[in-house]
C-alpha cells in the first residue's frame, strides 16, 4: 500500500461520481466537478478515455450518442473535434489536464478506460505533479497496471479480477486469499453485490478493509443507505447526488456510540 495524500483527512470520504450535476451541469464536465467542489466533495470520481490525436479526456462512455446524440467513438475523434460539440448550456469536453489544473487541491478518483488511456492518464498526472493526489482505478486489471508503472507511489484500487477473488475469500472467511488479491491495493471500490454475494455487512466490510487502506462503496444515492453503508464500517460513498451524500454523513460525529455498529 502507498502512502497518498489521496487518503488524508477524516472518513467517511464522499466521492462525486462525475461531479455534481444537480445545478444542471453536465456529467464529466469542469462546471460539475467546480460544483461539487463547491459543496464541498473534496475527492471528485472521474473516468478517461484518448481522441484521435491524443488527448486524454474526461468521459465515461467509449461512444458519444448518449451525451451528444451523436454517432461514432471518442477515440476516432480529434479534441478539436469533441471541443466542437456543445454539450449544453456551453460546457464543453475536458482533458484530464485542464481539471487537474483548475482544482489543484481536489482528490481525483480516476478511472482509466480504453487501450491508450494509461499512458496519456499518466502524462497528464505527471505533468500537473499530482501523483499524489490521484486514485487510479480500471475495471481491467492490464490497463491498470500499466498506469501504475507508470505513476510509481500512485495509490489505486481493485480492478474486476481482483475484486471477485477478494470478495469470495472474504465470503469463505479465508484471510490469506483476501489478503493475496489485494496485495499492491489501497482501496476496495465495489457495489452493495458481488457475482451475487452481498459486500456490505460488517463482516464483508470488516474482512476486505483488514488488507487495505479503506472500502468504498458504489453508486449510492439514497441517503439512508449512505447511513447505513457507513454504519458497516465502509469508509467512502460514491455517488451521483454529493449534496445528499455530505448532508447525510459529512456532518456526524462517528466515533460517538450511537453511530457505531452494534
Amino acid at each position: 500500500m502507498t502512502r497518498s495524500a489521496w487518503f488524508d483527512g477524516a472518513v467517511p470520504r464522499v466521492l462525486a461520481h462525475r461531479g455534481w450535476t444537480g445545478s444542471g451541469a453536465v456529467e464529466n464536465t469542469l462546471d460539475a466537478f467546480r460544483a461539487a467542489w463547491e459543496l464541498g466533495a473534496t475527492h471528485l470520481e472521474t473516468d478517461v478515455h484518448v481522441t484521435a490525436d491524443g488527448a486524454c479526456v474526461l468521459w465515461h462512455d467509449a461512444d458519444l450518442r448518449r451525451l451528444t446524440g451523436r454517432p461514432g467513438l471518442v477515440r476516432d475523434a480529434t479534441l478539436e473535434e469533441l471541443r466542437a460539440i456543445d454539450l449544453g448550456s456551453g460546457a464543453r469536453v475536458a482533458t484530464l489536464g485542464e481539471l487537474l489544473a483548475a482544482l489543484p487541491d481536489a482528490r481525483l478518483n480516476i478511472d482509466v478506460k480504453g487501450r491508450d488511456a494509461p499512458a496519456a492518464a499518466a502524462r497528464a498526472i505527471r505533468d500537473a505533479d499530482a501523483v499524489d493526489r490521484v486514485l487510479v482505478t480500471s475495471f481491467s486489471g492490464s490497463r491498470r497496471r500499466r498506469a501504475l508503472a507508470l505513476l510509481p507511489g500512485a495509490a489505486t484500487s481493485a480492478d474486476a479480477g481482483r475484486l471477485v477473488l477478494a470478495v469470495l475469500g472474504a465470503r469463505l472467511a479465508l484471510a490469506p486469499v483476501v489478503r493475496l488479491a489485494l496485495r499492491g491495493v489501497d482501496a476496495v471500490q465495489m457495489p452493495c453485490r458481488v457475482i451475487g454475494i452481498r459486500t456490505v455487512s460488517p463482516v464483508m466490510v470488516g474482512r476486505l478493509g483488514r488488507a487495505v487502506r479503506e472500502v468504498h462503496v458504489w453508486t449510492v444515492d439514497d441517503p439512508g443507505e449512505m447511513i447505513r453503508l457507513v454504519r458497516a464500517g465502509v469508509h467512502g460513498i460514491v455517488t451521483d447526488r454529493a449534496d445528499l451524500a455530505l448532508a447525510a454523513i459529512g456532518d456526524r460525529d462517528w466515533d460517538s456510540p450511537g453511530n457505531r455498529v452494534s
